[in-house]
């Protein structure tokens, strides 16, 4: 601990307006339910089911909130107060699922980092939220995180406290966290802020989202439904569980409020979550689009029994139709497309819908009350099938950002809608397909063209493992196309790829203009292809070439 001055902090707050608080509470969306009020109420009721299992422990709901209490009370004692804020580092942990409880707990603020951030995100992180304290591991996988912490209280005094799940050196362990449990407080305001969940946005540093307790958990309490998840069910959090959708989409706190059991996988591959889906029996799982591949094609060679997994949940990025369908011939278990935001609005694609919903769409909103719009470049609404910008508001979906006038201003319309940044078409029924982030259009000679529509195509050449279309300058056509490919076991020749897509019917501008093979993508911390890393790669190879010239 140091002696650095206690952080100037920004008031966390997340309003709605009145009329649609009323609204929402009328229609049953926001129950007044809080963090440690469901909790609490689960360890009371299932005390010795399991609830959370992670590498030999194994948690019970009772045991989960004893943890709970402790940190939380350990935490008061080391001289935070209900309301400060909490940076949380940790990786696919049950340290991660009862730090998280205890800061509930005690009345603090998790700030989630992921895993693969590293100073000058989680720096940022702190002094945006005002954070006084650091929670991490020891290490994960190779990373040492007690010497980031170092740096972090270097860069950021205010972060006066570190606590360290492991061998925790000059700081804080987590093991050692313990206090009076009558100094914990009472439960809080539902409408209150629960805790800091980051953008998912592709560029820049992440801004800080605000979610309240009665937003939040009416997300995963619908969820459950529309997933069906219940008490018999297992639910494994595969990729990194500080991202919203392990976390929400129902993710492990869906899974925690129906009393089901949450098994953390300790990475996404084949070789880590297969045996814990034997071992466990888990019936549902949540991956990104390039670990669904790679899972679907591991599945016919894996000599561990997968036969219990119900629904495999495939969102984060697009799944386009061709790979919808190798996932589903691959795992042979029900496909559940999920399109959402850590903003709020969340699409599933329902458990009894017909397949060509599920193989071709990215499902619709979870309550009747998700406003959508789908407009143009100048905010008129464009017809149903006609591709536009996605805005949305509704009981989950967040009104601004914390402390940022200047992403409010561009992400929020005067009347409340969140600009997503997403392309659409909407179907008869509310049904959305998603055609990509805006700035994912390749503008060929004044042509738009869908990245995502292209890579499908490719995608359904028995060659192609995974695909990635992006844009890079050219002084003619303003932008050429340009497809990264990650070939299958034989490569084809580029002609080839070209020839494919040109005889699938398409317009001839759609044709990719250039194609390089690469064993692998660029990933962002989450498993999403970075597109921006992508045409970083591709320019500077590009000005490379024309300066050897």
């Amino acid at each position: 601990m140091t002696d650095a001055p206690a952080p100037q902090r920004v008031p966390l707050r997340q309003t709605w307006p009145d009329e649609f608080v009323a609204r929402y509470r009328a229609a049953g969306h926001w129950r007044g339910e809080t963090f440690p009020g469901f909790l609490r109420a689960r360890a009371h009721a299932f005390a010795d089911d399991v609830a959370v299992v992670g590498g030999e422990t194994r948690l019970t709901y009772g045991r989960l909130w004893a943890e709970a209490e402790r940190i939380g009370a350990g935490l008061l004692a080391r001289g935070l107060a209900p309301g400060d804020r909490v940076v949380v580092q940790l990786g696919n942990l049950p340290a991660f699922v009862a730090v998280v409880c205890g800061l509930f707990r005690a009345g603090l603020v998790p700030v989630y980092a992921l895993p693969a951030h590293r100073l000058t995100e989680v720096a940022h992180f702190a002094r945006t939220s005002g954070a006084s304290a650091y929670v991490c591991g020891e290490r994960y996988e190779t990373f040492d995180y007690r010497s980031l912490a170092r740096e972090l209280q270097a860069a950021v005094p205010a972060v006066r406290h570190v606590v360290v799940a492991g061998d925790a050196g000059e700081f804080v362990a987590l093991d050692a966290l313990d206090g009076p449990r009558e100094a914990l407080p009472g439960d809080p305001d539902p409408q209150s802020v629960a805790f800091l969940q980051i953008s998912g946005g592709s560029t820049g540093l992440s801004k800080l989202i605000p979610r309240t307790h009665d937003d939040y958990i009416y997300s995963f309490r619908a969820s459950n439904d529309l997933c069906g998840i219940g008490r018999d069910s297992v639910y494994m959090v595969a990729l990194p569980a500080a991202h919203n959708f392990p976390m929400s989409s129902p993710g492990f706190f869906g899974a925690l409020y129906a009393g089901a059991r949450v098994v953390l996988s300790p990475g996404p591959g084949p070789d880590a979550a297969f045996p814990l889906i034997a071992r466990e029996r888990v019936t549902c799982v949540g991956l990104v689009p390039p670990l669904a591949l790679l899972w679907a094609d591991a599945a016919s060679r894996t000599t561990h029994d997968l036969s219990s997994l119900q629904v495999l949940q495939v969102g984060g990025a697009k799944l386009v139709p061709e790979a919808a369908r190798r996932v589903v011939a691959g795992l042979g278990c029900r496909l559940q497309q999920v399109f959402g935001m850590a903003e709020g609005l969340v699409n599933y694609t329902r458990l009894d819908d017909p397949d060509d919903l599920v193989l071709t769409t990215q499902g619709r909103p979870i309550s009747p009350d998700d406003e959508v719009r789908v407009v143009d470049d100048q905010d008129r609404p464009v017809p149903d099938g006609e591709v536009g910008h996605l805005l949305t508001r509704g009981p989950y979906t967040i009104r601004a950002y914390h402390d940022d006038d200047a992403a409010n201003a561009r992400a929020f319309t005067d009347d409340g809608f969140y600009r997503t940044g997403d392309m659409v078409q909407r179907l008869p029924g509310g049904y959305l397909v998603v055609q990509g982030r805006a700035t994912d259009h390749i503008n060929r000679a004044g042509e738009k063209i869908s990245a995502e529509e292209i890579e499908d195509h490719l995608l359904a050449h028995p060659q192609v493992f995974d695909a990635a279309v992006v844009s890079m300058p050219d002084d003619f056509l303003g932008e050429r196309s340009c497809a990264f490919v990650i070939p299958g076991d034989a490569r084809p020749r580029p002609a080839e790829l070209k020839a494919w897509v040109r005889g699938r019917g398409l317009a001839a501008f759609k044709v990719p203009d250039q194609i390089v093979f690469v064993d692998a993508f660029e990933t962002t911390a989450v498993g999403k292809v970075s597109r921006r890393e992508l045409r970083a790669q591709l320019r500077a190879r590009f000005l490379a070439e024309q300066e050897a010239r």
